[in-house]
């Protein structure tokens, strides 16, 4: 097996590990605290890597401005629907739900940008989106809110694919990262201020986890990216949903029943397929949730 895809499975694994730790500290603090305290930690991987050839001071010097802060703002807005989910609903639901995105970004790539879909590949997106719906069962048991927060996650993250497929081209990779994470820390700030809980001595501890996973998994899956292509990194992304189960259950008793596990069977598949045939005209991935943006990576 080629490294790239070795440090691209390494990756999802930590950007899992981390969601986990978003989970473990569930609702003791606010969805605006975590998501402060996550960006913060979470952009001192890449500070102290380095970015070749560009400096952090021109992260604002930017062409297609209103795009690009229109984007920022809609990733502290998914970040806090997915803080939301994850302390609320079973792990693997949420990357069920979230992986739904893939059919937003068909969709607007369509509307936007376009583009043609082929046939089959509505299809397969339409599978996808019927093993998400044997995981989460509507009408069967109750929809919780933290359903309704992945889906629209799932939403906002097209709408950021969308937006990086038009800024890649344009913007430098310190801009989409730099004024992406400077919003998640000026909202999420002037917010947790006016009712800031200060963290016990384990919450600091799983916040660091949280920033720290998630910061050093992109520098990963950026070199995994140079190494073999977002062709071949990309589909180790659907490991997250083996890592959704086996964390689920090791450390907070959630077991899908097998219906469950048959729908996010369904998903993996269906994803799976979708990024691997006719790659040449294949539809970008979602972004990974929680993850600050990076042009080096063409990401759900």
């Amino acid at each position: 097996m080629p490294a790239g895809v070795l440090l691209a499975f390494a990756a999802y694994c930590l950007y899992s590990c981390g969601d986990a730790a978003i989970k473990a500290v569930g609702s003791g603090l606010s969805p605006f605290q975590i998501g402060f305290f996550a960006a913060l930690f979470s952009v001192a991987p890449a500070v102290l890597a380095g970015t070749k050839g560009e400096r952090w001071r021109d992260a604002f010097k930017t062409r297609r401005t209103i795009l690009l802060h229109m984007r920022s703002i809609s990733s502290v807005i998914m970040a806090l629907l997915v803080i939301f989910a994850f302390s609320t609903i079973p792990f693997a639901e949420v990357y069920s739900a979230v992986f739904t995105a893939p059919i937003f970004v068909a969709i607007l790539s369509v509307l936007v940008l376009k583009e043609t879909v082929p046939r089959r590949r509505w299809v397969l997106l339409l599978t996808s989106f019927i093993g998400v719906l044997l995981v989460v069962r509507p009408g069967f048991r109750e929809l919780h809110p933290g359903h309704i927060a992945a889906f629209a996650c799932a939403g906002l993250s097209a709408f950021n694919t969308i937006g990086l497929r038009l800024l890649a081209g344009t913007e430098k990779r310190v801009s989409l990262v730099g004024v992406a994470a400077t919003y998640a820390l000026v909202i999420n700030g002037a917010v947790m201020s006016t009712h800031f809980v200060m963290p016990t001595i384990e919450q600091w501890a799983l916040l660091l986890a949280v920033g720290g996973l998630a910061g050093t998994g992109q520098l990963l899956l950026i070199a995994a990216v140079k190494r073999v292509g977002a062709s071949q990194a990309s589909p180790t992304q659907y490991s997250q949903i083996i890592w959704a189960v086996l964390l689920g259950s090791l450390l907070f008793n959630e077991r899908p029943d097998p219906l469950a596990l048959g729908g996010m069977g369904v998903v993996v598949t269906a994803g799976l397929l979708n990024l691997l045939i006719d790659r040449p005209a294949r539809i970008v991935q979602a972004e990974p949730i929680l993850r600050p943006d990076d042009s080096d990576d063409i990401r759900r």
